[in-house]
């Protein structure tokens, strides 16, 4: 039965995917101003999403994980597990804002890349949690997962500077499209083509998300074991 509903969730996901690029191909139109290019949103946008979200799946793991690592060992590392698995799937979306932002930027402004605040700390984040991989990767030690629980919390404080950072200060990224000023907002033609795309990316994230949990999760009862083993020894 669990087959058979990950099977369906897999199916519905894709068929997401394929109407989501239908509609933002063939059906939303283009844009008066920027023409062909301006449909980069329609999968920029939806990654920053993504990413948020899993920065913030990120956070939730790595706070549970410091409260409860004392009393409540074996729901710390599921919540590390979570923390690990959404920094580093929200890592890989955020690769993606960071990828198609400056082919976007190439033909609106003529220049791949500005140190505007948007795009500066943007890429602050990502090199946060770039260096939490890279931690978790290669440090080791018993207090591996709690220095990297603090730094999942560091880099989580980033991501509202983010998504601020265009209402903060004046940027060359463009205004919020929701909720900015009088007059933001885009036309319903092209509404329906970034829902859609929004709904496909995130489904598409919860799943790879999941996968990611479930490995973290066997390859910590894998440590535990060899690590009980030893102790027999």
């Amino acid at each position: 039965m669990k087959n058979l509903f990950i099977g369906l969730y897999v199916l519905v996901t894709i068929a997401l995917m394929f109407w989501g690029y239908y509609q933002a191909i063939y059906v939303a139109p283009n844009d008066a101003m920027q023409g062909e290019i301006f449909r980069i949103i329609y999968y920029h946008v939806p990654s920053a999403s993504v990413a948020f979200l899993f920065f913030a799946i990120s956070l939730v793991g790595s706070v549970g994980y410091l409260a409860s690592r004392r009393e409540h060992p074996e729901r710390a590392q599921k919540f590390d597990a979570w923390a690990l698995s959404g920094a580093e799937v929200g890592v890989v979306f955020c690769t993606v804002v960071l990828s198609t932002g400056p082919i976007w930027a190439r033909r609106a402004w003529g220049i791949w890349w500005t140190w505007d605040a948007r795009l500066t700390t943007t890429l602050v984040l990502w090199l946060i949690y770039v260096s939490y991989l890279l931690l978790r990767r290669f440090a080791a030690g018993p207090q591996v997962q709690t220095l990297a629980a603090v730094l999942g919390i560091f880099g989580a404080l980033d991501v509202p500077i983010v998504y601020m950072s265009n209402r903060w200060w004046r940027t060359q990224h463009p205004a919020p499209v929701f909720g900015g000023a009088a007059g933001s907002g885009m036309d319903p033609s092209m509404v329906g083509a970034l829902m859609w795309n929004m709904l496909a990316w995130f489904a598409w994230g919860l799943f790879i998300l999941s996968l990611r949990y479930r490995v973290e999760r066997q390859h910590q009862r894998i440590l535990a074991a060899e690590a009980q083993a030893a102790l027999n020894a």
